[in-house]
């Protein structure tokens, strides 16, 4: 397991992260997703831990705080000592009834922070970050709470999850110009079956220094292998209940095959050359892993051991890659113009 400072910090996380998001649901969408209780999800934290994991990410809106009480615990049962692992939450969905108990306002991420600490039985968390973009609360108002989160010592460093490139920008330069808590992280969806990431956010990412955490490596089970060109899927795929994140099918066919000839080279699974496509992406800080079952999670952190070579890469690249796009085929049509001359 190897480790990666969080952004532009001195914090260090490990490359693959336990997502939590399969811990306590009972209804709707989590119900679907994961519905672990408190033994199965010790023997997950157990194993990650194990395997060099010190990193956990965890949500509020995960079955409705039970996630939070059930994460809080396990690291309770098994007595880890605090400063072994990072443990990172988020905030802005709905918690309660009426117009105010969600978003990103000075209102609701005081009180929902301090509220998630109570479900994780902590005095702090290391990572807090902001669920969502929130287009009614000016992004001052957000800063500014965190802001407050940070100088109480209820948070260590904070981030956002699932904001556009001029978003984060915007708020880079908001923290620099009031002296505020800075963003250090995003969490955003990012795998070879949807590299959306790379036309604005990935170039971004890497000018300002913002480390990026991976959530749904596998495009919702999509390229866990169990699926194929015809769209059937062996076993108990997530998407047989709950097809999240949309994506473009063609193309993500196109590269299970390809994934499927590189896993049979490496006796690895398909799942495991997902994992180590992210791994070997020089703007990722670590990749979030969730799992029903050990054996499950034991089979992905197995990913920090597969080494991919130049013509696995390319061949990965050439069949997940993005349409051009303007203004990214003129940029990089001019681009050349100013590179630096090679000496004679």
């Amino acid at each position: 397991m190897r480790y990666n400072p969080l952004g532009q910090t001195g914090l260090f996380v490990s490359e693959l992260c336990l997502g939590t998001m399969t811990f306590g649901g009972s209804e709707g969408i989590w119900g679907q997703i994961g519905n672990l209780r408190q033994q199965e999800a010790d023997a997950l934290v157990t194993a990650a831990l194990d395997a060099g994991i010190n990193f956990i990410d965890t949500a509020d809106v995960y079955a409705h705080g039970v996630s939070e009480e059930i994460t809080g615990q396990a690291l309770r049962n098994l007595g880890i000592p605090r400063q072994q692992v990072v443990v990172a939450t988020k905030g802005f969905g709905r918690m309660g009834e009426g117009p105010n108990n969600l978003g990103a306002t000075r209102y609701h991420i005081l009180d929902a922070a301090k509220a998630s600490l109570k479900r994780l039985q902590l005095d702090h968390v290391d990572l807090y970050q902001i669920h969502g973009f929130d287009n009614a609360t000016p992004i001052e108002e957000t800063l500014e709470a965190l802001d407050i989160l940070v100088r109480h010592g209820h948070v260590r460093y904070v981030g956002v999850s699932n904001w556009a490139a001029w978003q984060i920008a915007k708020a880079l330069g908001i923290a620099e110009r009031r002296n505020l808590a800075p963003i250090r992280s995003l969490q955003a969806y990012y795998t070879l079956a949807g590299r959306d990431l790379e036309r604005e956010i990935v170039p971004m990412l890497a000018s300002e220094k913002v480390g990026l955490m991976v959530w749904s490596p596998l495009a919702g089970g999509l390229l866990s292998g169990k699926y194929d060109c015809n769209d059937e899927a062996s076993g108990d795929g997530r998407r047989a209940t709950f097809d999240f994140p949309p994506v473009d099918r063609e193309r993500a066919y196109n590269v299970i095959d390809a994934m499927r000839a590189i896993a049979a080279s490496k006796d690895c699974t398909v799942a495991q050359v997902a994992l180590a496509w992210l791994l070997h992406q020089p703007v990722v800080t670590s990749v979030i892993v969730g799992a029903k079952r050990v054996e499950q999670l034991k089979e992905n952190i197995g990913a920090v051991d597969i080494e991919l070579s130049p013509d696995d890469l390319a061949a990965l690249d050439a069949n997940s890659q993005l349409p051009k796009e303007y203004p990214g085929w003129m940029l990089e049509r001019q681009g050349g113009y100013r590179m630096p001359q090679k000496p004679r």
